[in-house]
């Protein structure tokens, strides 16, 4: 299994990307939105958590900017009716948190709105029912909990609690989740 691959950010499209590593092998991985959005320049380096699926006639490897995102799309695949590339879709279309939010209240709705997902009543409701997402869930990393602690519930907007999260290190979904899970107030 190949679960972490690093190096330099050689080509990236919407849904793909390229990481030539130091040893000369280039990867290509699928990849859903929500890593483009966060991708460095070309040239830079890079460092993706992967999921390699195997078929009968291919090997694809897909990419996530976190072992959470990773064990969430693992964890979509178990469902029936779910294939790697749904379930891309699904990452694509919700964030992480949106999409278990999504599947723990049952909202039908919200997961017809992802495209190849659409009216199937079958897929929808085959991925709530197989899918104990709790157990794909992973905790933020210390610093960004403490932070958590720190903010006040006055917060002023979201940008301040983002970059109060930043300074104490914390980066990527961890960001996402921590300032999601402390809304400001008015």
């Amino acid at each position: 299994m190949i679960a972490r691959v690093e190096r330099k950010l050689v080509a990236k499209d919407l849904d793909s990307l390229e990481v030539m590593t130091s040893g000369g092998v280039a990867y290509e991985l699928t990849i859903p939105l929500s890593v483009y959005e966060t991708l460095p320049r070309l040239g830079e380096d890079i460092t993706l958590h992967t999921s390699l699926v195997v078929k009968e006639d291919s090997w694809q490897l897909f990419g996530f900017a976190s072992v959470f995102e990773k064990r969430l799309f693992e964890k979509l695949l178990t469902a029936n009716g779910v294939g790697p590339a749904l379930a891309i879709g699904l990452l694509s279309a919700l964030s992480a948190n949106r999409l278990i939010r999504a599947i723990r209240e049952k909202d039908i709705p919200t997961l017809q709105s992802v495209p190849r997902v659409g009216r199937r009543p079958s897929v929808s409701s085959s991925i709530w029912e197989t899918s104990s997402m709790g157990s794909a869930r992973q905790r933020a990393p210390r610093r960004l909990r403490r932070a958590r602690r720190l903010m006040t519930p006055c917060a002023p907007s979201y940008p301040l609690a983002t970059r109060a999260l930043t300074l104490t290190g914390g980066s990527g979904p961890h960001l996402t989740l921590a300032v999601e899970a402390n809304p400001p107030q008015s």
